[in-house]
């Protein structure tokens, strides 16, 4: 896997510093006050009637990837007015391919077999997974035809959704990853929440503030 450069490190971790694992706050005395940062409201997608979260990540971020379980855990027991959308930050032009590379699998259909891959590959296998070719490689392996795979990879529709990971994480004013965005209103990362846990439980708390304002 290739080495993260010294800016990447600290986009990566610049929010989850002095992040832990566990939480030493008991759930009798959790608050989230304090623990998130209220934006300048901006939906990802247009207004719904769900809850919308979006979880902003880096294939390339170690973090995002201690992150991952967390994350995919609460999707799975999500309230049903509620939605989870990914979004690939490109803080740096050496993000875009694998911005590129989710997208490319979300328009093919495979995002969901191959978004915990991905990671596990660059992260537990140590495996180059940074330009178009190693991607395609890889999707390549999965069942994916190199053609259908270099076509979608260079189509109008991934060029429009990673311009897209360029421009929302700095109208949000997100500095690193991974953070989570409560409904275009919320922002909250490892350096304001303390850890993985608190960094859902404080989502599931903006939720339920959402979900109050709207009723």
């Amino acid at each position: 896997m290739k080495k993260i450069s010294r800016r990447e490190a600290i986009a990566c971790t610049v929010f989850s510093a002095g992040i832990s694992v566990g939480s030493a706050i008991g759930a009798q005395e959790y608050s989230p006050e304090g623990r998130y940062r209220l934006i300048k409201p901006v939906r990802l997608l247009e207004p719904s009637k769900k809850i919308e979260v979006v979880d902003i990540f880096w294939y390339g971020c170690p973090h995002c990837y201690q992150f991952l379980p967390y994350i995919e855990e609460w999707s799975e027991t999500a309230a049903s007015d509620v939605i989870l959308r990914r979004l690939p930050a490109v803080f740096r032009d050496s993000w875009a391919p694998h911005a590129r590379a989710f997208y490319t699998a979300a328009v093919l259909g495979v995002s969901h077999e191959l978004h915990q891959l991905i990671f596990h590959a660059m992260h537990t296998e140590k495996r180059a997974l940074n330009t178009k070719r190693e991607f395609s490689k890889f999707f390549v392996e999965y069942g994916i035809r190199e053609s259908s795979f270099n076509e979608t990879y260079d189509s109008f529709a991934v060029d429009r959704l990673t311009r897209q990971s360029e421009v929302m994480p700095r109208r949000w004013n997100v500095q690193g990853t991974p953070s989570l965005i409560i409904n275009g209103r919320y922002l909250v990362s490892g350096k304001l929440a303390g850890s993985y846990i608190d960094m859902v439980k404080v989502a599931d708390a903006l939720i339920v503030k959402e979900r109050k304002s709207k009723a």
